[in-house]
């Protein structure tokens, strides 16, 4: 079929998730990543936690061709940069310093999630359908009254498609753990140096020495009291470090509800009471760390519920890596290497836009370095 005998592909913005069918959204999603999935995503904008009250107004993307949804992209239009961890407060203030206009921008991200995943959704038997999306994308940021479009923690894959289309590229760091056919925690210990080795038990026996007891939680154990139990520790967390909960109560709830099967959650007891917890989600070959908090403080605790909990677990299930969120170098010591993450970046003002490539190429150099130095403060005997 030549490009002239194929039927055209239309594309619209749609605010909200539920007008889309959810079928459709997860042919194009894949299963891969709970993040993506239209529930998680519905979850967000119906619990009120992505929602033009909090700065994440929705404007998906779909392109269809013939009446046939063939590809997507999770979008909204933000008035500010929170939730986001890739940071660009330092472009915005520079710009309305210089007299400009920031917000409203464009972002193609899950809220309030620094996971690495597919951004430009399609479904694998339509050729062109990421094509047709990464013009959509930038033809709605050219009509739109908005100053950018920022496409962040997508693949490598499309942060280069991405490129070649005139974005200009921006790299990262994050801490994600390897599986390499360990058969149990001991045997992912013993290809640790001495040292660290011994730290690590050393951790994990104070935390049972405080009288601590886990449980790891999914399907069916997930009620509504053990989200009741969860949300203060939510809560915790977030207020100390940002003053402010992104997520509701009711977010957890509803996917406790929508994808139970996809739900990690260690609980942590203290003399028969929940104390802390973590929350991860479960993808086809992954577990992905996301919350934690912890209502009283326990030596350790942090790490065996957060990172190692995460590691048995994946462990058992024969997952291929754990991946721990965004920052936070005492991971290295714990076994999680440093991985690039990727975005891409388009601003409308042609000036603005030369600054910014300028600093994003010194930026891109430096993280490249960086990334090399910390592979040296990772704890294996042998190099990974």
């Amino acid at each position: 079929m030549t490009e002239s005998d194929r039927p055209p592909v239309a594309v619209r913005l749609v605010q909200g998730i539920d007008r889309i069918a959810a079928a459709d959204w997860d042919a194009c999603a894949g299963a891969d990543q709970p993040f993506l999935s239209h529930a998680f995503l519905s979850a967000l904008e119906t619990s009120g936690s992505a929602s033009a009250d909090t700065g994440w107004l929705p404007l998906h993307l779909v392109a269809e061709q013939q009446g046939r949804v063939i590809a997507c992209a999770p979008m909204y239009l933000k008035s500010h940069s929170y939730g986001e961890y890739v940071f660009d407060w330092g472009w915005a203030d520079a710009y309305e310093r210089a007299g400009g206009r920031y917000y409203p921008k464009l972002q193609v991200a899950v809220p309030f999630t620094p996971v690495p995943g597919p951004r430009l959704l399609a479904r694998p038997d339509v050729d062109i359908a990421k094509t047709a999306l990464i013009q959509g994308l930038l033809g709605a940021a050219s009509q739109i009254d908005c100053s950018s479009l920022h496409i962040t923690f997508c693949q490598d894959r499309e942060w280069r498609e991405l490129g070649e289309a005139g974005m200009m590229q921006r790299t990262g760091v994050q801490y994600h753990w390897k599986n390499r056919g360990y058969r149990d925690f001991d045997d992912f210990l013993s290809a640790l140096k001495s040292s660290k080795r011994k730290m690590i038990k050393k951790e994990r026996a104070r935390v049972r020495a405080q009288g601590l007891e886990l449980e790891t939680l999914t399907g069916e154990a997930l009620t509504p009291d053990i989200w009741d139990h969860f949300y203060p520790f939510y809560r915790s967390t977030v207020d100390k470090r940002w003053g402010g909960a992104y997520l509701t109560k009711r977010f957890f709830r509803e996917i406790g509800q929508l994808m139970p099967e996809r739900i990690v959650l260690v609980m942590a007891r203290h003399d028969g009471r929940y104390v802390a917890g973590a929350l991860n989600l479960l993808g086809s070959d992954t577990l992905f760390g996301r919350n934690w908090g912890s209502i009283e403080s326990f030596d350790f605790l942090h790490f065996e519920a957060c990172y190692y909990a995460a590691i048995e677990f994946a462990i058992e299930r024969g997952l291929a890596r754990v991946e721990a969120g965004a920052q936070g170098q005492h991971k290295l010591q714990r076994g999680y290497e440093p991985v690039p993450t990727y975005s891409a970046h388009w601003i409308r003002d042609p000036n603005f836009r030369r600054a910014v490539e300028r600093f994003l190429d010194e930026e891109r150099r430096d993280m490249a370095i960086e990334r090399e130095q910390l592979k040296d403060l990772l704890p294996y005997r042998v190099v990974v």
